[in-house]
């Protein structure tokens, strides 16, 4: 059952909205940071941003660009008290003759995943060496857009359709240099208690580029115990609860989010990387049907295994994570 219980606003094909507002959505953290804490956390961040400047003008397109940007990412989000935990879902893909999944697939691919915040693309490229497909915006914010830019990410403008075709076929020639794309085809944030639908523009990189699509689903926790094993590898049994504190939704801003971020211990952002999927059979020289009924299938089964992954093992306020 959803927790949002206000109405939809408005949305189109094109521009999608969700209903998650920072009033209706956001819950007080488990526990919060000390002033100290939160101010050498907003200094650090600081410094790694400040640091990353002349690393990201000297890269260019270097060959070592996603291994540099992944670990920076790594880097700030550790800066911001965010810790990273990865795991790796499994497959099962029932009564779609059109899709197939191809687990021993390595190379590049077109990462998609459910959005949150604005820490998504640093979470990705923090967990593979990718290019991150990022709202126009992004671009206009003073440092973030060099670093964003020289780090490889790729620019949507979600106010103009007619940008769609070029930035698509921005994201198939990355993918044709063996470059991985990571995109969020929900087109806009949820608080992370529920997800919108995957918009099946963004998939037909992957078809014209021959690539698979890899689901990726992204939540953030609280707790100590989360991701945390004994030496027996087992769970610590410390409560671990959904954290909507990193959500970046409605009006909200982004010195808000920022704020609420630093000030909210034992944050992680857990990431749960599934098998690579793709089309069964070609269909890059197909008709326009056939192309349309690809992405939609890779949209659909994509979509279907980043929820899986939300729900989980999912830990709600109250509840705890029992040792097996």
């Amino acid at each position: 059952m959803s927790a949002v219980t206000h109405l939809r606003a408005a949305s189109s094909a094109w521009l999608p909205t969700s209903p998650c507002v920072p009033d209706v959505c956001l819950r007080a953290q488990a526990r919060r940071a000390g002033p100290l804490r939160r101010a050498a956390r907003m200094a650090g961040a600081a410094a790694v941003l400040l640091a990353g400047l002349p690393i990201a003008l000297a890269l260019g397109r270097s060959a070592r660009r996603g291994v540099v940007t992944m670990l920076w990412s790594r880097l700030l989000l550790r800066a911001l008290g965010v810790r990273l935990v990865t795991h790796r879902g499994f497959s099962f893909i029932g009564g779609s003759a059109r899709v197939r999944a191809v687990p021993g697939e390595d190379g590049p691919a077109l990462l998609v995943a459910n959005h949150v915040s604005w820490l998504d693309p640093l979470v990705i490229t923090a967990t593979a060496a990718c290019r991150p497909l990022a709202k126009a915006e992004v671009g206009r914010w003073p440092i973030i857009r060099t670093l964003a830019g020289r780090g490889g990410a790729l620019f949507i403008d979600r106010d103009r359709l007619s940008a769609l075709p070029g930035v698509v076929a921005d994201m198939t020639a990355a993918l044709r240099r063996g470059e991985s794309v990571a995109a969020f085809p929900e087109g806009t944030t949820w608080c992370g208690r529920e997800m919108g639908r995957f918009r099946p523009a963004v998939f037909q990189a992957a078809l014209d580029a021959g690539v698979p699509v890899r689901p990726v689903a992204l939540r953030f926790l609280e707790g100590a115990g989360v991701g945390r094993t004994t030496g027996a590898g087992r769970f610590t049994g410390q409560r671990a609860a959904l954290s909507t504190r990193p959500s970046y939704v409605g009006d909200d801003t982004l010195l808000a989010s920022v704020l609420r971020i630093v000030a909210t211990r034992d944050l992680v952002a857990e990431v749960t990387v599934f098998p690579a999927v793709r089309p069964d059979g070609p269909v890059a020289l197909g008709g326009p049907v056939q192309r349309r009924q690809a992405r939609t299938a890779l949209a659909r089964i994509a979509e279907a295994q980043v929820r899986t992954g939300l729900v989980t093992g999912l830990v709600e306020p109250g509840e705890q994570v029992v040792a097996a």
